[in-house]
């Protein structure tokens, strides 16, 4: 979720990067930290689509539902 106009005009000074797990397949997702503490998503295929946004409190919902097993 876009939360203002700065958060729009942002992904294009944020340094994305991918996992080291991830192969040279192309089949990835880049994470890039906001500087509000929000972190922006996008497919390592498409960098120049527009990437996803999610607030530092989404994040850390989702990083804590992947540690917890909520995914598998």
């Amino acid at each position: 979720m876009i939360n203002n106009v700065h958060d729009v005009l942002e992904p294009e000074r944020v340094v994305f990067r991918k996992s080291s797990y991830s192969g040279e397949n192309g089949q990835c997702v880049e994470v890039g930290q906001a500087a509000d503490g929000g972190r922006w998503l996008r497919d390592s295929k498409s960098p120049a689509s527009p990437p996803y946004y999610f607030t530092a409190g989404e994040w850390d919902a989702f990083i804590r539902g992947v540690k917890d097993g909520e995914f598998d």
